[in-house]
């Protein structure tokens, strides 16, 4: 099984990883495009001006025109680590032992809008680009990586993907035909969408299953699991849709 997690807007700067090596990611058939978003960003940047415009920045988040200018040179980190906001606080990866961490780097994959999904310890600098923002000197993003996306996907031959990203990155990466997944959608019990619990269940969700590392090839392996954790995984109103029921 893989899980595939959004980024967030938010990140922990530094690190004490050597710079970005793309041959070290995941996927490596993503490589030559990751390049050409890195090498977009990096040139966008010697313009600081146009790229806090580009990237819609204010004056006080110019560092983040910083980050994108050294990301070749920065130091990295592990993604499931650069990453803050409310899912990843609930995933909290920090704090699981060895073992659980290991389990997120065989299984988790991140899908960053500069590299791609990229595996949960793959080695990635502080970044500022969001899945919307269109790039100067490359195609909109969502055609820049759709297609080559869905391929890579497919050429991984995954068993089964659990599929948590928000909508802006589905579409830089649809789910191909030829592998089983499930879109999750977290839910009240009487099936009202719940935007504000939505990160913080998708992150405590994965936490679970990192913590007790089931050895679940399947949908229905998942929700076996799940029954057993008490947490309630139920068919969805439409074909490929996974509802995560949680209190309100």
């Amino acid at each position: 099984m893989k899980i595939l997690l959004p980024p967030s807007e938010t990140k922990h700067e530094g690190g004490e990883g050597s710079p970005l090596d793309l041959a070290s990611l995941a996927l490596p058939s993503l490589n030559e495009r990751r390049a050409a978003v890195v090498e977009a960003l990096i040139d966008l940047a010697a313009d600081e001006e146009a790229a806090r415009r580009v990237l819609k920045l204010s004056a006080r988040q110019s560092g983040d025109v910083a980050h994108n200018r050294a990301l070749r040179s920065a130091p990295t980190m592990p993604a499931i680590d650069r990453y803050t906001g409310v899912l990843f606080d609930a995933l909290d990866a920090r704090s699981l032992s060895v073992a659980s961490r290991r389990w997120l780097g065989a299984h988790v994959w991140i899908h960053s809008a500069p590299l791609g999904p990229v595996g949960a310890l793959d080695a990635v600098p502080t970044y500022r680009l969001a899945a919307g923002t269109s790039v100067p000197g490359l195609p909109a993003l969502r055609r820049h990586w759709a297609e080559a996306t869905s391929a890579a996907i497919a050429e991984a031959d995954p068993s089964f993907v659990l599929d948590l990203r928000s909508e802006a990155y589905v579409a830089l990466g649809p789910m191909p035909d030829s592998v089983s997944s499930a879109y999750v959608r977290v839910v009240t019990e009487h099936g009202r969408a719940l935007n504000h619990f939505n990160k913080k269940s998708k992150g405590a969700l994965v936490r679970a299953i990192a913590e007790d590392r089931p050895r679940v090839g399947s949908l229905r392996g998942l929700r076996l699991w799940a029954e057993k954790r008490g947490i309630i995984l139920r068919d969805g109103a439409h074909q490929g849709v996974l509802e995560l029921v949680v209190d309100e």
